[in-house]
């Protein structure tokens, strides 16, 4: 039980020195790595940089405890940031003091709802963000971080917003205010970071930049020339402190609390299975999983930190430096935690504009073009989820895009099964398979006195009468030779009550037309419901077969019914399993 809820004691037990080093080593590399992106995401998420680095700290040592992932980096990640300062934004709060006391607040509610839902184990929820949905959310949305961050490599002040067609008349209408000194060293920064990037990926080259950047506007004087700075950032560590709890406000709350908590755990447990298939050595608990970024999100809003999840790139680094527990983000902490106490100081001549570079150039690589091409080319109606998405998120804004999103997926998947794939089987010359006619057309034989139907899903109230029509229409292309129906049901899975008056009536109406209808090949699930629905009362055990090629050949010689009627009762009548 104690395992489970704190996983670090599957490994606290067995450490030694030759994981101390591997986690050292990792832990300092995301360390360095996680102080620029925390300060930058902090600006994301319309916060001052020091709660990026507040962010980097609680959270990262309750992770270590309660987490199952042993390289999974937990902190403050882009599109999280993101989607926070979308929805705190459209609350129009007065002024910075409540828009921080409502990311906190925020904070607290996403970690109670993850811990929730990981506590009622309704992880599968997770399930309903599909990759196109995933794609199109992501790509729109490091558009728009990218376009918002441009007031800092432009040097003007430009209002936030989550809606492209507002970004863009902001920007355009600011043109003549640009600070030409700000966009140049912008485009410098960005070019230096794509550079570094192309010689050694390996390097810290997010605190590279950052050292270069102080550096000139203190060699260099910047400031005065109109070079925007971080400023004074509070020296010390958070202390604790109760968020300012707003229930007045609970409603408009609540769908942007259930929005990120989702989205962060997708983010966190599609990464952490990533990286858990080169580490047999444990096991992924997303249900545990769930409950940590909860817990994590919970204690750091107790000091002051926004929301966390999971962070890709900062797994990587921390997987190939060589992390092989937890422990390793216990050292990144601890590194975040001396900046705090004693280096702070160091960070004022920071420029905003190195901060905005850094994080143009890491969202634009969240940009997938591969994915989208490969749908048109082989899934169109998947490609138009991906587009609808993209186009919801960019114009409608963030927290809509994605539950449009999902909506409009929801409903892809209720069109799919409420019209599935129907098939006319016929036999494969000189074999005992049946297979699709218009597939096999020259290697199957096909009964003009028969029509065997497959159809390939559950019968349910959504695609009952989508059946009916279909085999109707095969009813009618037979004509009046058709003595047999026989309906290959071993993709069907579920049958519904609606589905079942139906298929009663379908069944009374074909034998008062003198058409038989007999069943192959139903699975133990439904099978059972063709019993306790009463569908076999109007059916007839004797029409109930356990292979399509029984049922023909009961068709074919009526002598041989006895003899496979005798194996169908030893198999369905008395165990039916």
């Amino acid at each position: 039980m104690l395992k489970r809820i704190f996983p670090f004691l599957t490994w606290i037990g067995s450490y030694n020195r030759s994981l101390l080093f591997g986690d050292l080593v990792a832990g300092i590399t995301v360390g360095i790595m996680l102080i620029p992106q925390g300060m930058a995401y902090a600006m994301i998420a319309g916060m001052p940089p020091i709660y990026g680095l507040y962010a980097a700290l609680v959270p990262q040592l309750v992770y270590a405890i309660t987490g199952t992932s042993r390289q999974l980096a937990v902190g403050p990640v882009a599109m999280d940031s993101l989607l926070v300062a979308a929805g705190i934004g459209a609350m129009q709060l007065g002024n910075t003091e409540d828009y921080i006391a409502a990311v906190i607040f925020l904070t607290l509610l996403i970690g109670l709802f993850q811990l929730l839902l990981g506590i009622l184990k309704m992880g599968l929820f997770v399930n309903f963000l599909s990759k196109p949905v995933i794609s199109g959310f992501t790509s729109a949305a490091a558009i728009l971080i990218g376009l918002g961050q441009l007031k800092h490599v432009l040097g003007v002040d430009l209002p936030q917003s989550g809606k492209i067609y507002v970004l863009l008349g902001n920007i355009f209408d600011n043109l003549g205010e640009v600070q030409w000194l700000t966009l140049g060293m912008g485009i410098l920064v960005i070019a230096l970071i794509i550079g570094l990037k192309k010689i050694n990926k390996k390097l810290p080259i997010p605190l590279l930049v950052v050292v270069l950047g102080i550096m000139s506007v203190v060699i260099l004087g910047l400031e005065s020339k109109g070079i925007k700075v971080v400023g004074e950032i509070p020296k010390g560590l958070p202390s604790f402190q109760l968020p300012r709890f707003q229930w007045d406000k609970i409603g408009q709350f609540i769908p942007i609390a259930l929005t990120v908590a989702l989205f962060g755990f997708m983010e966190s447990i599609s990464i952490a299975k990533t990286v858990e298939e080169r580490h047999p050595e444990y096991d992924l608990d997303p249900n545990q999983e769930l409950r940590a970024l909860g817990i994590s999100n919970i204690l750091g809003s107790f000091f002051q930190s926004f929301s966390v999840s999971g962070s890709f790139s900062r797994t990587a680094i921390n997987d190939h430096s060589g992390a092989r527990t937890g422990m390793a983000l216990v050292f990144s902490a601890l590194l975040v935690a001396g900046v705090l106490l004693f280096l702070t100081p160091l960070f004022y001549n920071l420029p905003t504009v190195v901060l905005g570079a850094i994080i143009i150039v890491s969202v634009f690589g969240l940009i997938d073009l591969k994915y989208p091409l490969q749908l048109w080319k082989n899934r169109k109606d998947e490609f138009v989820l991906l587009l609808a998405t993209f186009i919801m998120t960019m114009s409608i804004g963030l927290i809509e895009g994605i539950l449009l999103g999902v909506l409009l997926s929801l409903l892809l998947l209720v069109y799919r099964i409420s019209n599935p794939h129907i098939a006319v089987l016929g036999r494969i010359k000189g074999t005992n398979y049946f297979k699709n006619i218009d597939r096999f057309s020259e290697d199957v034989e096909v009964s003009g006195d028969k029509l065997i139907l497959r159809f390939d899903a559950q019968l349910y109230f959504g695609n009952k009468d989508y059946f009916k029509k279909q085999l109707y229409q095969q009813i009618a292309k037979k004509g009046p030779s058709l003595k047999y129906i026989i309906l290959n049901a071993e993709p069907i899975n579920y049958i519904d009550s609606s589905a079942a008056v139906m298929l009663e009536r379908i069944i009374r109406e074909q034998r008062e037309n003198g058409i038989q209808f007999l069943i192959a090949g139903a699975i133990g699930p439904t099978r059972d419901i063709l019993y306790t629905s009463g569908i076999i009362d109007v059916l007839g055990e004797e029409n109930l077969f356990a292979q399509t090629f029984d049922a023909v050949e009961c068709c074919r010689n009526p002598e041989t019914l006895s003899t496979i009627q005798k194996k169908v009762s030893q198999q369905y009548k008395t165990k039916r399993l």
